[in-house]
């Protein structure tokens, strides 16, 4: 849980590196790749984690221009990025300009539940970390070359010279 707005920040910022990694790994021909017809596509995904800051931070009381919901999924993997990039940016910008250390202890109506602000941001860094994982799973599948996050991917064993872990 966030006790300061700056622990958010400086977490927020590492996080929203990794998404834009992700992100920009992309290719045009990759975003309508998908497990099933039932399950989102790589770019319905990646368009989710951008319109999702305005809508969660929203809903928090945070004002800010964000990359609206109701627009279609960009055929562009450059425009999605570009977009998440954007939205991220006036995203910390508000909360910087807008919040302070008291506000995260201060509650919303999310959802039809009481969250703090600190349970918003928590919720929003998770949420993030979900649909970016199940981004390099379709990124495999759709054979593009996963970036490492967490620590090295499967090409970054490699490089490093060392062996790649068993399968």
């Amino acid at each position: 849980m966030y006790r300061t707005l700056e622990d958010f920040l400086v977490q927020w910022r590492q996080e929203a590196v990794m998404t834009l990694q992700v992100l920009e790994m992309l290719t045009d021909e990759s975003l309508n790749q998908q497990i099933t017809l039932e399950n989102r596509t790589l770019g319905r995904l990646g368009w989710h984690l951008t319109t999702t800051l305005g809508e969660m931070m929203g809903h928090a009381g945070l004002e800010f221009e964000a990359t609206p919901e109701d627009l279609p999924v960009p055929k562009s993997a450059k425009e999605i990025a570009d977009a998440y990039r954007i939205s991220s940016d006036a995203m910390v910008k508000a909360m910087e300009e807008q919040w302070t250390d008291e506000t995260l202890q201060e509650e919303r109506n999310m959802y039809g539940d009481n969250w703090t602000v600190a349970q918003v941001m928590s919720g929003l860094v998770l949420h993030q970390t979900h649909h970016r994982g199940q981004m390099t799973v379709l990124m495999r599948q759709a054979g593009l070359k996963v970036p490492g996050l967490y620590g090295p991917a499967m090409e970054d064993w490699a490089a490093m010279g060392a062996p790649v872990p068993e399968v």
